[in-house]
Order: structure tokens, then C-alpha cells, then sequence
């Protein structure tokens, strides 16, 4: 009896141990199964901060005339933009920059005028559809004596600061893309996607829908995925 029951134990030992070697053999086989896919998400906005820089100039040999006059210039400015819904929260008034361009050595050109004062007003607000309102009658200031520079260096900036937000929304479906994907790539192959092995945290960027629109801003996310492939 007792031999009995030792071979029965020695049997359901093989068995086990048969069991494990090919689960082992198993694992082995299928440890490369895998498939590297990516998922995109990408989402139209409208940009929910603008910064608009006003800057005008004044010409002439009276700094302190000068000075008067550009104080003149930005008090019409700020009037305008205030009519125009703008609070004062959102300006700000930067020191006036005096160029001396008989103070430079290495500009021998004659110039009629002595100083220039250049003066920048900043619009900084989150009502965007407010402000491009206000920029398309900047025109109106030209009535009041008031002309603004375009500069390049004070072109309008728009953002879209809300994207923190947008992040996770966006995420899950840029995996559910990449899951779509790698399912599509594991029918093929007549297996089936499992486990995720490796995912990142995808790659963020924010860029504008065009020259023309730089108010619509295009939110794009890319993530790569892992998956097993199971059979």
C-alpha cells in the first residue's frame, strides 16, 4: 500500500513537473510575441490667452518735449483700449527706450531727427475674441494723431494655457488608437493583443493650424505602446 502511494506521489510530481516545462517551453516561445505600435490624438482649439504689444515712436531733438509727447501717445492708447472693454489689469506700460542716434559711432548716416523714444503698451488678457476685435479698429487710433508700429519683434502671441487639461482626455485616446492598431496588427497575424508590456507618456505639442489662423491652435499627442501577442 504504502509503495502504491509512493508511486501515486512520484506521478503527480511528473505530471506537475511536465506541466511546468512546457509552460516554461511556452513562455520561451512567446517571451518576442510582442508588437510596437503608436496611437496619435490630435484636436482643434481656439487659443484662450493673447499678449498684444502696442508700440509707437516719437521723433525729434527735445527730449523733454519728446517725453511729454509720448506720455500724450500712451494716455490716447490706454483710453482706447479701456473704451474697448480692456481692464487695467490687463495693461501694462513699459519704460519709455530713447535711442540717441548721434550717440552711435558707428552709424555715419545723417539723421534729420536727434532721439527717438519708442513706447510699448502690453495687452495681456484671456478674452482673445475680445482683443482681435480691438485689433482689427487699431486703425481708429490713427485718428487721434496715434501711429502704431509693426514691428516684428512686437507681433501678437496667442496660446492655449488650458492644456494641462486637455492632457489626459487626449491620452486615453491616443492609447485606445495605438489599441486599435496593434489589434488590427494582431489579426493579421492571427493572434490577439494582451497584456501592455511598455507604454510613455506620450509626446505633447502645440503648434498653430496655419500662418493665417495663429488664434486656432492644433494639439497633437503621440504615444508608443508595447503589446504581448498572445494566440
Amino acid at each position: 500500500m504504502n509503495r502504491i502511494k509512493e508511486a501515486a506521489i512520484i506521478a503527480i510530481g511528473i505530471i506537475g513537473l511536465g506541466l511546468c516545462i512546457k509552460g516554461g517551453i511556452d513562455d520561451f516561445v512567446n517571451k518576442d510575441r510582442k508588437v510596437t505600435v503608436k496611437g496619435l490624438a490630435e484636436k482643434e482649439v481656439a487659443a484662450d490667452k493673447v499678449t498684444w504689444p502696442i508700440q509707437t515712436k516719437e521723433l525729434g531733438d527735445d527730449l523733454p518735449a519728446l517725453y511729454d509727447k509720448i506720455s500724450e501717445t500712451t494716455a490716447k492708447v490706454k483710453t482706447f483700449l479701456r473704451r474697448n472693454g480692456i481692464a487695467e489689469s490687463e495693461i501694462s506700460v513699459n519704460a519709455p527706450l530713447v535711442t540717441d542716434l548721434k550717440a552711435d559711432q558707428y552709424n555715419a548716416d545723417r539723421h534729420r531727427y536727434r532721439y527717438i523714444i519708442t513706447s510699448t503698451i502690453t495687452v495681456t488678457s484671456r478674452n482673445v475674441k475680445r482683443v482681435r476685435s480691438i485689433i482689427a479698429r487699431q486703425g481708429e487710433l490713427l485718428k487721434q494723431g496715434v501711429a502704431v508700429v509693426d514691428a516684428y519683434a512686437g507681433s501678437v502671441e496667442y496660446e492655449y494655457v488650458s492644456f494641462q487639461k486637455m492632457k489626459p482626455k487626449m491620452m486615453q485616446e491616443a492609447i485606445r488608437n495605438a489599441e486599435k492598431t496593434a489589434e488590427q496588427f494582431a489579426e493579421n497575424s492571427n493572434s490577439r493583443p494582451g497584456k501592455i508590456m511598455t507604454a510613455d507618456q506620450g509626446q505633447f505639442s502645440i503648434s498653430d493650424r496655419d500662418s493665417n489662423t495663429p488664434y486656432i491652435k492644433k494639439l497633437r499627442v503621440v504615444t508608443t505602446v508595447t503589446y504581448s501577442l498572445e494566440d
